[in-house]
């Protein structure tokens, strides 16, 4: 078999996606009969059908689900790839930091300073983002190293290093019965009819099902706990999460959340390990020990 194209790979994604010809053509801004050419082309090269045409459009052969499960990260790498080597090779070299707004702020100023302070240290630039959006900038490039969370983001396909381990809290409105407990346990937090977990969109944009709201910010949700609709479970640390409205609980069997660097497993940058001593260095501030030097 030929090596394949990323050009077929992406022509064959975007078909699987719409399950239309048609739909898929107009999303790719060309005309439907080279499309089809494409993906016929693919189909032989691969030696396989990868779609059954239908009246209405095409649905996946169990091939096709195959090839659309690996080609999607497949197509990712060769994106990070080509953002990574652009930034490379740009005349002022310099780093993307993945993080999450509002989160890890004395983390964060600490690993900015030590990385400063390092004469080998490349720039940082500080991309910001919502809950869960770190890893994705990781797997697209976007990013070259994230401040990400154990327990609650995927760390699939990255290396980490661990920055400290600590307690988490339940947010609750300021008013209400349970905000003057010394502690509570997650059933306890689970249980409140009257504050339903806030649901996350899915990868794909959508929401699982359940009583509590939909959410896409952390401020967004900050809010909502603050207008007593909601309730969350957070790092102790996660300062800007708690306003003068809300009370933090300790919650005392809920899982120890772990904040990490994490960055691409494949990385072989020297800079990128750089910045990860930097990290490990950092956190070391914040917790009051000394700082060995790199």
């Amino acid at each position: 078999m030929d090596d394949l194209e990323t050009r077929e790979l992406r022509y064959f994604v975007t078909v699987a996606e719409e399950l239309h010809f048609g739909r898929a053509a107009a999303r790719l801004a060309m005309s439907q009969p080279p499309l089809s050419r494409a993906v016929q082309q693919l189909e032989r090269r691969i030696g396989t059908p990868l779609f059954e045409r239908t009246p209405r459009g095409v649905v996946l052969t169990p091939a096709g689900a195959v090839l659309l499960e690996e080609a999607r990260p497949a197509l990712a790498a060769v994106a990070a790839a080509g953002r990574r080597a652009r930034r490379a090779g740009a005349t002022t070299r310099r780093l993307v930091l993945a993080v999450k707004a509002g989160a890890d702020h004395d983390l964060l100023q600490a690993l900015l300073d030590v990385q400063q302070a390092d004469p080998l240290g490349l720039p940082l630039d500080v991309r910001f983002g919502e809950v869960h959006e770190q890893g994705a900038f990781l797997r697209d490039g976007t990013a070259d190293v994230a401040i990400m969370h154990r327990t609650y983001d995927d760390l699939t396909g990255f290396d980490t290093e661990d920055l400290r381990t600590e307690q988490q809290v339940a947010i609750l409105p300021r008013t209400h019965p349970l905000a003057a407990r010394s502690a509570l346990s997650l059933a306890e937090v689970r249980d409140l009819p009257d504050l339903p977990p806030a649901r996350w969109p899915r990868v794909d944009g959508s929401y699982p099902d359940g009583p509590g709201p939909e959410v896409r910010s952390q401020a967004q949700l900050a809010q909502l706990v603050a207008l007593g609709h909601t309730v969350i479970v957070i790092p102790r640390s996660s300062r800007t999460l708690q306003w003068p409205e809300h009370v933090a609980v300790p919650v005392l069997d809920a899982p120890l959340a772990t904040t990490v660097v994490a960055w691409p497993a494949s990385s072989t940058s020297q800079d990128v390990a750089r910045v990860v001593r930097n990290a490990v260095r950092g956190a070391a501030v914040v917790a009051g020990a000394p700082a060995q030097t790199a």
